[in-house]
């Protein structure tokens, strides 16, 4: 078992005029199970790459326990990889299969025989291991795959979106045993994805990138109560966060349309002393309340009034989908198409299920000032403390 340390790494490949991974700093404790995260084309595989030796880095350093690896050969950094495509060869048994890499070590077959029956044991592919790969099932494979790499006894498991080629409940299923296993096993892993559900369900912590660039790094907690930009607050959470740009009056007073919000007295006191009379908020759907016309106003936090358009009943929640009268567009560079989230006039909000007015009608919503999120227009930064969650 070993830390993973990437110092300031970057790369940037022949011929681009910006680095796709860009000063990349990060200390992975021994045993913690890291996710990178982030829409496509943001760096994250290119990050494992990095740290598996298949990229070359153009500057800093990767350190795998007290070991320098920035120049070594993938054979010479004790790492295994999952991949998306499980990469298993037709031909052989899935016995076969998981031992291959012990054979090229010229391991002796009692001891392949040993640690690949300990796997099949741990990944319940006991029964399976005669079978060849196109007898088995996505997830069967996807085990055979885990099996191949945890049978090396690696420092550290690098796994690549190895869920993406599988049907939704096998998912949810496999990436359980996954975060099950590698707890037990205790091996330092990093798990790339796009799919910020399973960030959210499989890290010990989360690492979110964003062009090349560590947006924000933390606990799922953390990035989901107290996301530091407005890529984070749009990208982590579904349904996601709502962003809206706001006018603040004198007050700490902001509207937008036909809706207002009094803001938490730190971010008035921030966009103060900024000089700044526009903000953007952010508003989990869990945090809206549904109230009767004009309680908003006498409760004297928000009044937030919409348009239902559509109620998405999902048995234990429903989630009602609105417009604002008169929003205002988001400013731009808050979020990113595969970041997106219902932004500007739209509105989505959760309640309880069976409740949902009629659609076509207009409610109004409310919400306590202590779980708004606030950021700057002009840095997209956070300006007010840690909302608290409902």
């Amino acid at each position: 078992m070993a830390t993973v340390s990437f110092n300031h790494a970057s790369l940037t490949y022949p011929g681009a005029q910006a680095p796709s991974v860009d000063d990349f700093d990060l200390e992975i404790a021994d045993g913690e199970f890291l996710v990178l995260v982030g829409p496509s084309g943001c760096g994250k595989s290119t990050t494992l790459r990095m740290l598996a030796g298949l990229e070359e880095v153009t500057s800093g350093s990767i350190f795998i326990g007290d070991k320098d690896v920035t120049s070594l050969d993938p054979r010479e950094r004790d790492i295994a990889m999952v991949f998306q495509n499980y990469a298993l060869y037709p031909h052989m048994s899935v016995r076969e299969n998981m031992g291959f890499a012990l054979k090229l070590a010229g391991e002796s077959k009692e001891e392949i025989n040993r640690r690949v029956d300990e796997a099949a044991q741990t990944l319940g592919l006991v029964d399976l291991l005669d079978r060849k790969p196109k007898a088995l099932s996505g997830g069967q494979r996807q085990r055979v795959a885990m099996g191949r790499a945890i049978v090396r006894n690696p420092q550290v498991f690098l796994m690549d979106e190895p869920l993406s080629n599988l049907d939704a409940k096998l998912r949810v299923q496999t990436r359980t045993q996954i975060a099950a296993l590698q707890r037990r096993l205790g091996v330092t892993t990093v798990y790339v994805t796009h799919d910020q559900t399973e960030a959210l369900t499989m890290g010990d912590r989360i690492a979110v990138l964003n062009g090349g660039a560590l947006e924000q790094v933390g606990t799922p907690r953390e990035l989901y109560e107290a996301p530091q930009t407005t890529f984070v607050a749009g990208f982590i959470g579904s349904p996601a966060m709502n962003l809206g740009r706001f006018t603040v009056d004198d007050h700490g007073r902001a509207s937008s349309g036909e809706a207002w919000i009094q803001l938490p007295d730190d971010a008035v006191q921030a966009l103060a002393d900024a000089g700044e009379k526009q903000v953007i908020l952010g508003v989990r759907p869990e945090a809206l309340q549904l109230v009767a016309e004009g309680e908003g106003q006498a409760s004297g936090s928000a009044s937030i009034p919409f348009d239902l358009e559509l109620v998405e009943e999902l048995g234990a929640d429903s989630y009602l989908y609105g417009q604002i009268p008169g929003g205002s567009e988001l400013s731009s560079g808050a979020t990113t198409e595969e970041a997106a989230s219902p932004t500007g006039n739209e509105l989505v909000m959760r309640a309880k299920p069976r409740t949902a007015p009629a659609k076509g009608s207009r409610v109004v919503a409310t919400v306590d000032p202590n779980h708004v999120h606030c950021f700057s227009v002009t840095t997209g930064k956070r300006i007010n403390s840690a909302a608290t969650v409902q």
